[in-house]
C-alpha cells in the first residue's frame, strides 16, 4: 500500500512538472513571437492614447483651478488680508 502511494506521488510530481515546464515554454515563445495579436496590439494602442489625453485634460485643468484660485485671492476685500 505505501509503495502505490509513494509511485502515484511520483508519477504526480512528474506530471504536475511537465505541465508547469511545457506552460512557461509555451508562455515564452508567444512573448517572443510578437505577444498579442494585431487586434490586442491595436487595443492597447487605443487604450494607451486615451490615458494621455485623459492625463493632458487633467493637467489643463489644474492650471485653470490655478488661476481661478489666484483670481479669487486677489478679490478678496483688503481687511480680510490682514
Amino acid at each position: 500500500m505505501e509503495g502505490a502511494l509513494i509511485v502515484s506521488i511520483v508519477f504526480g510530481g512528474i506530471v504536475l512538472a511537465l505541465a508547469v515546464l511545457g506552460s512557461t515554454f509555451l508562455i515564452a515563445i508567444k512573448i517572443l513571437k510578437g505577444g498579442f495579436s494585431r487586434k490586442d496590439q491595436m487595443q492597447q494602442n487605443e487604450e494607451a492614447r486615451m490615458i494621455q489625453e485623459i492625463y493632458q485634460g487633467l493637467s489643463r485643468m489644474e492650471e485653470r483651478v490655478d488661476a481661478l484660485e489666484t483670481i479669487l485671492l486677489d478679490r478678496e476685500p483688503e481687511d480680510r488680508k490682514k
